[in-house]
């Protein structure tokens, strides 16, 4: 995929949709999020690394940029195969990380509505130590959606939110205005929700996708008063079933009562591309995963923009 391709579909103004790139291991289809993917390349010879996690199977550097190979068949089945000329690599590009995954094949591109992705129950995804984050349906097939995000903080734990981010801001005293932050992925739920807790904000509101937390903010746009005192401030992944960030935002944003609301995305997602696109939908702050830190003292200050205590 040419990156003015891959540019066009991450700026189309289509609502609450989701190109979902399928690719296949063994006879199993998996999906990848169009928006993760920086390229497609035929596998070459990797260079392997001491001490490195057993699903990485090492580096290689096809032009200026070294990159980690992430063997994704070993990963899900705990088979090790032989390389194969055959095989592709997805370059993929979030958390400010470059990484490439193995896989077998490539099938092609669906768009669909977050709508059309349900997320897995816990017998099948194994909750917070599953990799599944979505099961969509792209024509009559059924794709498994990867949360590569927990691949990734499984095999790299130093590269995803750290507590230590927070202890570095000393003592903080508790903070009781109410959060509302949407997130699906079980495992970083957890870690926001406990780095928030550690950093003074206890009156968090968690939800698992932007429809329920909708569901839950949209009333209360009919009582301004009522939305003061249970609404401070929304933070927002991108990435999540039924209803994704992107359409949150814009949903918030084109309310003339609920638009005071402060909403910042916090997302492996925000390249420059989509920080265009989220400034055109009225995000008040965008802020790459796993910068927690950063993150909060973001939150310090818009609120003390609305005149709300932070001390």
């Amino acid at each position: 995929m040419q990156e003015n391709e891959r540019g066009k579909i991450l700026l189309e103004s289509g609502t609450n949709e989701i190109e979902i790139m399928q690719f296949t291991i063994d006879d199993n289809l998996y999906g990848i999020n169009v928006a993760k993917v920086r390229e497609i390349m035929m596998s070459a010879p990797v260079k392997s690394m001491p001490h490195a996690h057993p699903a990485v199977e090492g580096i290689f550097k096809p032009r200026d940029t070294v990159l980690t190979v992430v063997d994704l068949p070993y990963y899900l089945t705990g088979k090790r195969s032989e390389p194969d000329p055959k095989h592709l690599f997805i370059v993929t590009n979030f958390n400010k990380m470059y990484i490439a995954f193995r896989v077998h094949t490539v099938v092609g591109i669906s768009r669909i509505s977050w709508t059309a992705i349900q997320k897995p129950d816990k017998t099948i995804s194994g909750g917070e130590e599953g990799v599944a984050t979505g099961i969509a349906q792209c024509d009559d097939q059924l794709v498994t959606v990867l949360d590569f995000e927990k691949i990734v903080a499984e095999i790299a734990p130093e590269t995803t939110i750290q507590m230590r981010e927070i202890e570095k801001m000393g003592n903080r005293v508790d903070r009781d205005c109410p959060i509302l932050v949407a997130e699906d992925s079980i495992l970083l739920s957890r870690m926001i929700q406990e780095a928030l807790n550690k950093a003074g904000y206890t009156n968090l509101t968690m939800f698992a996708n932007g429809q329920e937390l909708w569901d839950y903010i949209s009333p209360l746009a009919k009582d301004p008063d009522t939305l003061s005192k249970k609404v401070a401030m929304v933070i927002t992944d991108i990435e999540m079933p039924s209803m994704d960030g992107h359409r949150l935002t814009r949903l918030i944003k084109s309310d003339n009562v609920l638009k005071q609301v402060p909403v910042i995305i916090f997302s492996s997602l925000v390249t420059e591309e989509m920080r265009i696109k989220g400034k055109q939908l009225g995000a008040d702050e965008q802020l790459s995963k796993p910068e927690i830190g950063h993150l909060v003292d973001v939150m310090d200050g818009l609120l003390e923009r609305r005149g709300i205590s932070t001390n």
